[in-house]
C-alpha cells in the first residue's frame, strides 16, 4: 500500500469521525444540564401564570379555585354487626373432623366385631363348629373297615371309628349321660376329637395296634378313644351324632369331655407294635 493511499484512508476516516460529532452534539443540545427544561415542557408552560410573580391574594384565590374542583368524598357508614346464620354456615372444619373420626371408628369397630362375630359363629358358614354331613352310614362304615378301622373326617376335624354292638350296655354305663354321644354307639360309629386332652397335639392312629397314639408325649387310647397309657388327663373328646334316613350328621359345635380313665368299654387291647412309646400300662 502506498503513502497517498494511506493518507486518503485516513482523511477518509476523520470525515466520518467528524460527521458522527456534529450529529451527535445536534442530538443532545436540546438537553442542557441537570434541571434544565426541555423545549417541549418550554413550550407547554408559555401563557402559565409564574406563581413567583403572583401577589399574596391572587396565589390564594388559585388555591381556592383549585380546591373547590374537587369534590369531597361521601362519609362512610360502618355496618352493626350481625351474628352468622349456623345453618347458611354449615360445618364448621371442627364438627367435620370430630365426625369424621367418629364415623370412621365406627366403621372400623363394626368391621372388626363382624369379623369377630364371624371367626366365633362358625355355624353360620358350615364349618368346622357346626352340624357336618358325613354321608351314608352304611358308605361310613365301609370306608372304615376299609380303612383299617379309623376314618378321618377332616371337615369335622374328627376320627370316625365304629362301635361294635356287643359293648353297648357297658357303652351306655360310660356315656348314657351324654345322650348325642350315646346315639351314634347306637348306630355303630363314633366321633372322636382329633386334638389330645393333655396339650391338645393332633391324635394320629396306629395301624400296628390299632390304636391312637399321640407323638408328642405317648398319650396312647384304644379305638373309641379310651385312654391306655401315657400322660393324658382322660380319653379322647368326642362329638355328637344324628343318623336321620340313613344320613350321618356330626355336630362340631359342642366338644364332650372324654371318659375317665380306667374306662374299657371294649377291652381292646393292642393288637401289635406301637407306633408311640414302648406298649399298654
Amino acid at each position: 500500500m502506498t503513502t497517498i493511499q494511506i493518507i486518503t484512508i485516513a482523511i477518509a476516516v476523520l470525515i466520518v469521525a467528524g460527521v458522527g460529532v456534529v450529529l451527535t452534539s445536534s442530538r443532545t443540545s436540546g438537553v442542557r444540564g441537570t434541571g434544565t427544561l426541555a423545549r417541549e415542557t418550554r413550550k407547554k408552560d408559555r401563557g402559565a401564570v409564574d406563581p413567583e410573580q403572583l401577589t399574596g391574594r391572587q396565589f390564594e384565590a388559585v388555591v381556592r379555585k383549585q380546591n373547590s374542583a374537587i369534590v369531597a368524598a361521601p362519609k362512610a357508614e360502618v355496618e352493626p354487626w350481625v351474628a352468622p346464620d349456623a345453618e347458611a354456615i354449615g360445618v364448621t372444619r371442627r364438627k367435620f373432623f370430630n365426625r369424621a373420626i367418629v364415623t370412621l371408628m365406627s366403621a372400623s369397630l363394626g368391621g372388626f366385631g363382624a369379623a369377630l362375630v364371624g371367626f366365633l359363629w362358625t355355624s353360620s358358614s358350615g364349618g368346622f363348629g357346626s352340624k357336618i354331613t358325613i354321608g351314608n352310614l352304611t358308605d361310613v362304615i365301609t370306608q372304615i373297615r376299609a380303612n383299617k378301622g379309623f376314618l378321618y373326617m377332616p371337615q369335622a376335624r374328627a376320627w370316625i371309628a365304629e362301635y361294635p354292638k356287643e359293648s353297648l350296655s357297658k357303652g351306655k354305663v360310660a356315656y348314657g349321660h351324654q345322650a348325642p354321644v350315646y346315639a351314634g354307639l347306637e348306630a355303630g360309629i363314633i366321633a372322636l376329637y382329633q386334638k389330645c386332652p393333655h396339650l391338645g397335639c393332633r391324635v394320629p392312629e396306629c395301624k400296628s395296634s390299632q390304636w391312637f397314639e399321640c407323638p408328642c408325649h405317648g398319650s396312647q387310647y384304644n379305638r373309641v378313644g379310651e385312654k391306655k397309657g401315657g400322660p393324658a388327663p382322660r380319653g379322647m373328646d368326642r362329638f355328637g351324632v344324628s343318623v336321620a334316613n340313613g344320613i350321618v350328621v356330626v355336630d362340631t359345635g359342642t366338644v364332650f369331655g372324654g371318659p375317665p380313665i380306667g374306662t374299657n368299654t371294649t377291652g381292646q387291647e393292642a393288637e401289635g407294635p406301637h407306633c408311640v412309646g414302648g406298649g399298654s400300662h
